[in-house]
């Protein structure tokens, strides 16, 4: 098993591209990075949700000012979820050449189309212009057309723009300078609603006037909605969850304890997760982005760099009073910060493995079966030595993830 970033990242240093990777992310997903990646790439965090143009200047900010590559460094942009092979990286690796070469300011991927589709943009070429890179000079772009004017587009040779693009450091540093100019790239991201909210097609691929476009051939699925992603599923129900005879085109995932039974249902997804439950039919699937931020009132589940946590219950009584129990498991060697609750109190049952608690300042060895008692305003932190799974019971008000001062902790062993 992998994630989509993981897949990748394998890719691209399979492919000998580049070991010189960096993610660009909402900061409430980093965590899950370092978890899945480790410290082997970099990773810059938006502050807010700002779309690709924001995003990719906020990374190229990072590359000049914090990490002080040069104006003539080739930097290639991506997106972390297609499904392809290697000629992809193959042909990401011709991006690059042609941006070394001067062929043009900015270099984009061209997928060859397999339908005429409403959800990509196209790119038409100047087929004549083919030079020996395989590039063709960029005549114009169309940005999510209906089925009939994609009929069109593909009659004249258009290509889907994959989201690829590839240029010089210091022909987006220009760029970015026209709304933020700055030497530090602290300041830069404290500045970053100074953006405008605007797509990277929009606000410099179809502004440039210098564009070429390497096409390739090869496989390519955008895994971005639940119809794209189900149709690389191997099988139609994974998890706890049973199918009954009268379902056609229906895929079922159940990350749930409990089970589903699913029948009489046609071209559908119900995929069932501790952050909710989503049953609807493939084709509106892509519907739920503009919907979930008003779904989920706090995450349910969230990898952490240390291990991960799932929320088994909720729970606001009568007189007030709030409770929340987690099921934390701490990968091994990992540890939680120490740290400190000023509006609510815990009990942590350890229910497998063995590791250190400190309570204020004082150590001690902890194993399956221990009950620990932290009250508020008291600072604790936890250690695995072996992976480590404890129910956590909070209780005060308010119980948010922002009650949480942390300070430096040096551990015996």
């Amino acid at each position: 098993m992998e994630s989509m970033v993981q897949r990748v990242v394998r890719q691209v240093r399979e492919a000998e591209l580049t070991d010189n990777i960096t993610l660009a992310t909402n900061a409430s997903q980093l965590d899950i990075i370092i978890n899945q990646l480790g410290e082997s790439v970099s990773v810059v965090t938006e502050p807010e949700r700002r779309d690709t143009f924001p995003a990719i200047a906020l990374a190229a900010s990072y590359l000049k000012l914090a990490k002080n590559c040069p104006d003539d460094e080739v930097v290639v942009i991506m997106p972390c979820d297609p499904f392809t092979e290697a000629g992809y990286f193959e042909t990401i690796g011709k991006m690059a050449v042609c941006v070394e070469r001067n062929v043009a300011d900015l270099v984009l991927m061209g997928i060859t189309p397999t339908y005429p589709s409403e959800k990509y943009g196209y790119v038409v070429p100047e087929t004549a212009s083919r030079n020996a890179e395989g590039s063709m000079i960029v005549r114009q772009f169309t940005e999510k057309p209906n089925v009939e004017r994609a009929k069109q587009l593909l009659s004249i040779g258009a290509l889907w723009n994959g989201g690829v693009f590839a240029f010089r450091l210091g022909y987006m540093m220009d760029i970015v300078r026209k709304y933020i100019k700055s030497d530090s790239f602290e300041d830069t991201r404290a500045r970053y609603c100074e953006f405008p909210k605007i797509s990277f097609d929009y606000e410099v691929a179809e502004k440039a006037q210098s564009v070429a476009v390497v096409p390739y051939t090869g496989q390519w699925k955008d895994l971005g909605t639940w119809n794209t992603l189900t149709d690389e599923l191997r099988r139609p129900v994974i998890g706890n969850a049973v199918m009954g005879p009268r379902c056609t085109n229906t895929h079922v995932i159940n990350e749930l304890q409990y089970p589903i039974y699913v029948d009489g249902m046609e071209d559908t997804v119900i995929a069932a997760s501790p952050d909710g439950i989503i049953v609807c039919r493939k084709k509106y699937s892509e519907d739920i982005k503009k919907a979930v931020d008003n779904l989920t009132p706090r995450p349910m589940y969230e990898e952490r760099r240390w291990g991960s946590y799932r929320v088994i219950d909720d729970t606001t009584y009568a007189d007030g009073r709030h409770s929340l129990t987690k099921s934390i498991t701490i990968n091994a060697g990992k540890n939680i910060s120490y740290q400190v609750h000023r509006h609510r109190s815990e009990a942590w049952t350890i229910v497998e493995g063995e590791g250190i608690f400190v309570l204020d300042g004082v150590e001690r060895k902890v194993n399956a079966g221990d009950t620990l008692v932290i009250p508020v305003n008291h600072h604790h932190a936890l250690k695995a030595l072996t992976t480590l799974t404890f129910i956590e019971v909070q209780t005060g008000n308010p119980l948010v993830e922002e009650d949480i001062e942390r300070s430096q902790w040096n551990w015996s062993e």
